[in-house]
């Protein structure tokens, strides 16, 4: 016998679905919410990376530091300018203590090194942050040097980073904050570790009577013209150092480089040399470590390059390394 038409239980079987419809949609829209909050609260967490202060940020290095860190999963925060209380500025510059060529002065130079972090803003400027790449860039002022010198170059300094950067690794190495120095940064890695520096390679090698064929930096054609990195491989002297460990090889190829001064001496020092090239039968320091610490490498090339340009596959190893350390 067919079932006689109920209008009143097909309205109530149209409301039930229209709730189901209902009831799934704002589970749909609670689990979409969720997983959007997750997905901004996993980006909030991820690792900071401290990059050391420089005015000029927009240069190719720096920018491809920036970058690499983003690539190997962390979170790169440009730190402030490490000011020394012993010397006196106006808006990030300093206004007495440098010469006219920008480079600090070795009167200013000698109050950094003697008070060095202690009476200074650093850690203010280090809040929240455990573990500090520092990039590319300038030449060194050499009145920072262990053996101060006058400037025989004028290839451009910046006194203001001098002070803050020559500040910031006092306090990393002390204070045992993981450090990642590249080409400038390995330099002054160096420098406050008491090594020896040359201003000039090609100068440096000419004094030797040595041929130099810009290895670490293409000679310059016409001036001002832009000069791409150079390449060249780096030999790693041990494998029991933080360079082998990252790398997994004896050899590190085609390594961009872009420096035309160099670490030329580390003896008397905490330093380790673990990489090396050959330049015309002579040696010349491309990593150091300090074994003292538990994590400072320098390098003199430059991996971020090899990773913003997809040169290699290992280079973006050192970046997820600071970003382990970060996490820790």
């Amino acid at each position: 016998m067919e079932r006689p038409y109920n209008k009143q239980s097909k309205k109530g079987i149209f409301n039930k679905r229209l709730m189901s419809v209902v009831i799934f949609l704002m589970v749909f829209l609670f689990v979409l919410n969720a997983a959007s909050c997750a997905k901004k609260e996993d980006s909030s967490q991820k690792p900071v990376i401290g990059v050391a202060w420089r005015s000029d940020q927009n240069s190719e290095s720096f920018a491809a530091t920036c970058q690499a860190i983003e690539a190997a999963g962390g979170t790169a925060r440009v730190l402030g300018l490490v000011r020394s209380y012993d010397l006196y500025y106006e808006n990030d510059q300093l206004k007495d203590g440098k010469y006219e060529d920008g480079s600090l002065s070795k009167e200013a130079a000698k109050l950094v090194k003697t008070n060095t972090w202690q009476n200074s803003n650093v850690e203010e400027i280090m809040a929240g942050i455990n573990v500090v790449v520092f990039p590319g860039g300038e030449d060194i002022s050499p009145s920072l040097y262990f053996e101060p010198q006058d400037a025989q170059t004028k290839e451009g300094f910046s006194a203001e980073r001098d002070v803050s950067d020559y500040l910031l690794m006092s306090y990393c190495l002390e204070k045992d904050i993981p450090v990642l120095a590249i080409c400038r940064g390995m330099q002054m890695l160096s420098v406050v570790s008491g090594a020896s520096v040359a201003q000039d390679i090609p100068a440096y090698f000419k004094e030797l009577g040595l041929d130099y064929g810009y290895e670490h930096r293409n000679e310059p054609k016409i001036q001002g013209e832009y000069r791409d990195f150079a390449f060249h491989d780096v030999v790693v002297k041990d494998h029991d150092s933080l360079l082998y460990r990252l790398m997994g090889a004896d050899v590190i190829k085609d390594a961009p480089s872009w420096h035309h001064q160099a670490v030329v001496s580390t003896e008397g020092t905490r330093l380790k040399v673990t990489g090396m090239v050959e330049i015309s039968g002579l040696e010349m320091i491309e990593a150091v470590e300090r074994p003292d610490k538990s994590f400072v490498l320098g390098v003199q090339y430059h991996p971020e390059i090899a990773v913003v340009r997809s040169l290699d596959n290992t280079s973006i190893n050192y970046f997820r390394k600071m970003v382990e350390l970060a996490k820790r």
